[in-house]
C-alpha cells in the first residue's frame, strides 16, 4: 500500500513518462541512422550516450523509490505490530474526520 498517495501516483506517471520519452528517442535513433555529415555523426553519438546515462539513471531512480517504498512499508509494519491499539486509535481518528468532511458536503 503506498502510503505517500498523490505523490505516488504522480512519480509513478513521471516515471511511465519518462519511459516513453527514452523509447520514442531510440525509436528516432534507429530511424535516422543512415544520415550522413560528420557533425550529425557526433551529435548522434553524444545523445547516444545522454540517453544511456539516461536510462541507467532512471534504472537507478527506479530501484531506489522501490527500496524507500519496501523500508516505508516494513516500518509501517513493525510499527503497528508493536503498537496495536496505537494503530487502531489513529485509524478510527482518520476515519471519524473523513466521515466528518464527507459529512459536510
Amino acid at each position: 500500500m503506498e502510503s505517500n498517495g498523490q505523490y505516488g501516483s504522480t512519480r509513478d506517471r513521471l516515471l511511465d513518462d519518462l519511459k516513453l520519452v527514452l523509447r520514442d528517442a531510440e525509436d528516432l535513433l534507429r530511424s535516422t541512422g543512415e544520415q550522413a555529415g560528420e557533425g550529425y555523426q557526433v551529435a548522434r553519438a553524444k545523445f547516444e550516450t545522454t540517453m544511456g546515462m539516461a536510462k541507467d539513471n532512471l534504472s537507478e531512480m527506479e530501484q531506489l523509490v522501490a527500496e524507500n517504498a519496501r523500508a516505508a512499508m516494513e516500518s509501517t509494519d513493525r510499527y503497528v505490530k508493536e503498537n496495536p491499539w496505537q494503530a487502531v486509535g489513529v485509524g478510527a481518528l482518520a476515519g471519524f474526520v473523513v466521515g466528518l468532511i464527507l459529512g459536510r458536503r
